[in-house]
């Protein structure tokens, strides 16, 4: 992975400045020539962003504080209630956060159970109760099942993890509405498809679905999302 200077408008980010660079994986070249080639959409799709790709702050809280606000509403309603929660903590570190009052956190637009999940994720970082120098050499699945240990992580928070913070080249969210959504508008015509539809569709994927997955993400939504 290589690291790039962050630009761009600053927007709500003021309580992210200790992360002033982002990280782009090493393997998007080789992973949009080989959808390219191997799938009819990809070869479509991939084209239309130039050289837009998946970021990472490189900051495991922030990442998993993210994902959980945004979970079950829409990208633009998740960034809007991120941009209000960031400017109540000093930093957006554990110890901040677990400084907030409840009050302020729910004025902000969080719901009462998002606000205990994030107390409970402050926690967990701020007692050394999660691993995260041992993440590096963890396979997928064993990160999956450390982190859905946390209250408020399911699966889905926990495959974001590792798509936006860990960026494992070939993970494939099938409980995300977005992946669903943009699958059935782009292989069946907007028909209704299921979790084995959409693991079949992916078969051309791997062993990138991660990249594949952001691409049909931008299909929907052109504003990339980052966590």
């Amino acid at each position: 992975m290589k690291t790039v200077a962050k630009t761009g408008p600053a927007r709500a980010e003021l309580a992210e400045a200790a992360t002033a660079s982002t990280t782009v994986p090493d393997y998007w070249a080789e992973a949009c020539k080989h959808l390219v080639q191997k799938d009819r959409v990809m070869k479509r799709l991939i084209p239309q962003f130039g050289q837009a790709c998946l970021q990472s702050r490189g900051d495991p809280f922030v990442t998993l504080a993210r994902s959980i606000v945004g979970q079950q509403i829409s990208v633009k309603a998740a960034q809007s209630v991120w941009d209000k929660f960031a400017c109540l903590p000093r930093e957006m570190t554990p110890s901040q956060v677990l400084k907030l009052k409840v009050d302020d956190m729910r004025a902000a637009g969080l719901s009462a159970r998002k606000v205990e999940y994030l107390v409970d994720l402050a926690l967990h970082f701020d007692g050394g109760a999660v691993h995260v120098k041992g993440w590096e050499t963890m396979d997928d699945e064993a990160i999956i099942a450390e982190l859905v240990a946390i209250r408020g992580i399911g699966r889905w928070t926990a495959e974001m993890f590792l798509i936006f913070y860990l960026m494992r080249p070939n993970v494939l969210p099938l409980d995300d509405v977005g992946l669903i959504n943009g699958i059935s508008r782009s292989y069946f015509s907007g028909e209704a498809v299921s979790r084995s539809d959409a693991r079949e569709v992916a078969r051309a994927w791997a062993p990138y679905c991660t990249v594949a997955t952001w691409y049909i993400w931008r299909s929907l939504d052109p504003l990339p999302v980052e966590y």
